[in-house]
């Protein structure tokens, strides 16, 4: 574990001495606090729900600009054998990147905590799905990182790990639509895996188990492929 902490904190500083931290964080910011004052003067009502439901969907862009360069930068500069032929183990080189990545993005998430503390001053929110959904942003937050992750094992181009990022978080996002054209059980086999089934409770104030656990198994299995992905490249 001690390697995976050196690598996510290695990983932590790249992010800051280049520019993609402060230009990512300034994006999100601006277009949270334009949608956040939007929602609220057409809604009037003390609430978050609205907004963690349009956040989804930067989320689906920004997560793959987070990690685009995690390993495919790596590979690219030939820094990657460097790493490889290291005492770590695979597992905790691409642990440690997704936790740098998951740390910036939770570091964004508190800066937005000044909304709740807006509505608790000016009005009476409902604590529990302000809570639940901050929770559920980061669960969401962790499994697309986790994705991008798996997009920039596969690639030594930043630009196409972030494509690759952006269409295979949009089609995990979308792809209960196709059950729209599937029957039984077929329909109700892309429902589950699509990511967006399993968030819309946590805006409810609702933790379900099951959606807790699938969030955390596709973590998982993305950063497993994505090991998997990089233990090849010791045999190239």
């Amino acid at each position: 574990m001690r390697n995976t902490l050196a690598i996510a904190g290695r990983e932590l500083h790249a992010y800051f001495v280049s520019p993609i931290a402060y230009v990512v964080t300034a994006a999100f910011l601006l277009l949270s606090g334009y949608l956040f004052a939007a929602i609220l003067l057409i809604s009037r009502e003390a609430t978050l729900r609205y907004l963690f439901g349009n956040l989804t969907t930067i989320l689906l862009f920004v997560a793959p600009l987070l990690t685009m360069r995690l390993l495919a930068e790596e590979q690219r500069s030939g820094t990657i054998e460097l790493l490889l032929t290291s005492p770590v183990q695979d597992w905790e080189v691409v642990l440690g990147k997704w936790l740098a990545s998951l740390g910036l993005f939770a570091g964004i998430l508190l800066l937005t905590g000044y909304y709740p503390l807006i509505l608790w001053r000016y009005g009476n929110p409902d604590w529990g799905p302000v809570l639940t959904g901050y929770g559920g942003l980061l669960l969401l937050g962790g499994t697309l990182l986790a994705l991008g992750t798996l997009t920039s094992a596969l690639t030594r181009n930043q630009i196409v790990a972030a494509v690759l990022g952006v269409g295979l978080t949009v089609l995990a996002w979308l792809i209960d639509a196709l059950s729209q054209f599937a029957g039984p059980p077929v329909s109700g086999v892309l429902t589950y895996l699509s990511l967006s089934s399993h968030f819309f409770d946590f805006l409810r104030g609702i933790v379900d188990t099951k959606d807790v656990l699938y969030y955390l198994s596709v973590i998982v299995a993305a950063l497993f492929l994505a090991t998997r992905v990089l233990e090849t490249r010791r045999w190239r």
